[in-house]
């Protein structure tokens, strides 16, 4: 972190840029302290709406996978799909959710929901379609039915796939709430950006860019804590 600071502030003397193209270091933390109040209302909007997103979006790649996985033709069906959603940029449905859903909080929650959901649903799904050969034999020489194959075998050696999938979710949800913000909103880290950038006030936008940052590493590190905690001694 040090040595990214000072090549940044390095960066400030050698091209000499004027502070409203690239501030340092030095100016960016005064407009932390400065605008501490203003800073902190928007990261705590940015964080519930992430949260509550991320929520949402892990219950519902958990549901639809084990929905998937229970009836193989949905499964064939969505697996496709689920690949092609990949390619769609997530930029490019801000404007339309906003359209169908207007410039409250309800778009930038949705937007966390689409970037989580997807990679969870994934990594369970193939989890669960990719069970331990020899034990799936095992079972189904025994008689195990279905839905005790899915509940004693295939769910527990899918959790470290779902761990990963819910970790890629954390990292990336903050920035769904900051581009839903973007599009559509007076209030957040993302519409903090925008009018520091109106008011040509560029050290304030890398203050809340900082917090964009701190907001998704705070986050990670703590959805990587708790799958930690509770599936250990449960296949992870």
């Amino acid at each position: 972190m040090l040595i990214g600071l000072a090549l940044w502030q390095a960066a400030v003397w050698l091209t000499r840029l004027p502070p409203y193209l690239l501030p340092g270091p030095g100016r960016v933390l005064e407009a932390l302290i400065a605008a501490r109040a203003e800073i902190a209302l928007a990261t705590l909007q940015t964080a519930g709406e992430t949260l509550i997103g991320l929520a949402f979006g892990t219950a519902l790649g958990v549901a639809l996978a084990l929905t998937m996985a229970s009836w193989r033709p949905l499964g064939r069906a969505l697996g496709p799909a689920l690949i092609v959603s990949q390619a769609i940029p997530i930029f490019a449905l801000a404007p339309i959710l906003t359209l169908w859903l207007g410039f409250g909080t309800a778009p930038k929650i949705a937007m966390v929901v689409l970037i989580v959901f997807v990679p969870v649903t994934q990594a369970l799904y193939d989890g669960l379609m990719a069970p331990p050969p020899a034990q799936m034999d095992v079972a189904q020489t025994m008689g195990a039915s279905r839905i005790a194959l899915l509940r004693h075998l295939r769910l527990p050696a899918s959790l470290p796939r779902l761990a990963s999938g819910i970790r890629l979710g954390a990292i990336y949800a903050p920035v769904g709430a900051v581009i839903g913000e973007w599009i559509g909103g007076a209030r957040g880290l993302g519409a903090l950006m925008l009018q520091a950038n109106g008011r040509m006030k560029t050290d304030l936008m890398f203050a809340a860019l900082i917090m964009v940052v701190a907001l998704s590493l705070t986050v990670y590190v703590a959805v990587d804590r708790l799958l930690a905690r509770f599936l250990v001694g449960r296949g992870f």
